[in-house]
């Protein structure tokens, strides 16, 4: 297939109801691992991609070990891959464009799009955030790929009290139509395990919800149930491979 056609079948797996499930992975030996395995698209994660090559999450991992990375993933495998891109390594629209085709040059067909201020405090407001993701739209329409723009909001995120969540709701369902009418191809709420809250976002959504697997979360059939259409692991697979590692290092050599 070529990157166009995969970025087709890609936003064609998104079906609320029956949710594409990504085990985000790190490197090209873990993706091509995968696809082995069976998986239909892969998924990278930022907190593992870092983690692997010795740099903490955050856009600390230099940008040209980021492209390297996600080129040799393209290279190995033959599936769709998406990028979790943070911020894009850029604050204005001109830098998010920039970054955002070199990623499409690589071969990634979606990224991962935060509105966190990464490195900074807060979310970009509303009104940039949205220029940021039209001007990725604009970058990838200019490419000539349908790059699926995952518009992830770190509200639920960065409030660690559960019981705040739902008085962030008119925020959240306020910046999902944004993001929406700015040309974002999904909508991604990590942190917000609440069935009810994650629901109603379903429910208000034109564009496909992705959920983060993550401790007190609903089963797959549960945010199925809801109509959640993504489901990702983030970190947890590559944190299990690494306490697997070190299990079977003390058992293996008694240390």
């Amino acid at each position: 297939m070529t990157q166009a056609e995969k970025a087709t079948q890609f936003a064609q797996m998104h079906q609320p109801g029956n949710p594409l499930v990504l085990y985000n992975i790190w490197d090209a030996g873990s993706a091509k691992a995968l696809v082995d395995a069976g998986a239909p698209a892969i998924a990278t994660g930022s907190w593992s991609v870092a983690d692997a090559q010795g740099f903490v999450d955050g856009e600390k991992l230099p940008l040209e070990i980021a492209m390297m990375n996600i080129s040799r993933i393209c290279k190995t495998v033959d599936v769709p891959v998406t990028l979790d891109f943070e911020g894009c390594y850029a604050v204005g629209p001109t830098g998010v464009a920039r970054n955002v085709t070199q990623a499409m040059k690589m071969g990634a067909v979606g990224i991962n799009f935060e509105d966190q201020m990464i490195g900074g405090k807060g979310l970009h407001s509303e009104v940039d955030q949205v220029k940021r993701i039209q001007a990725a739209r604009a970058a990838a329409t200019e490419f000539g790929v349908d790059l699926f723009i995952n518009a992830r909001t770190d509200l639920f995120l960065k409030e660690a009290n559960r019981d705040w969540h739902t008085g962030l709701m008119p925020q959240a369902l306020e910046r999902m139509a944004a993001y929406t009418e700015a040309g974002a191809s999904g909508y991604f709420i990590p942190a917000l395990v609440d069935p009810e809250l994650i629901g109603r976002i379903c429910e208000a959504a034109t564009i496909p919800v992705n959920v983060l697997m993550m401790p007190g979360c609903p089963s797959a059939q549960e945010l199925a149930d809801l109509g959640v259409a993504r489901i990702s692991h983030g970190p947890w697979p590559y944190r299990r491979m690494l306490e697997d590692l070190v299990v079977r290092f003390k058992e293996d050599t008694g240390a």
